[in-house]
């Protein structure tokens, strides 16, 4: 099993970020949201592969069927 992280990263000039680790689809979202909701407005998002891994693993098993 992957264990699951939520890094929040601070820099000098007091620009935030949030980034997820071992976490596939949007269950990522679901984790940080309270993290995101605290620090504010949301300037970007990132998605990484793992975003997309979970969701083309749920098409091929709703083809399957």
């Amino acid at each position: 099993m992957t264990s699951k992280t939520i890094e929040i990263i601070v820099a000098t000039d007091g620009r935030t970020s949030v980034q997820t680790l071992g976490f596939t689809g949007p269950s990522c979202r679901v984790a940080s949201k309270f993290i995101e909701e605290a620090l504010g407005e949301r300037i970007a998002e990132n998605r990484m592969a793992d975003f997309y891994q979970a969701q083309a693993v749920d098409q091929q098993q709703q083809q399957q069927a």
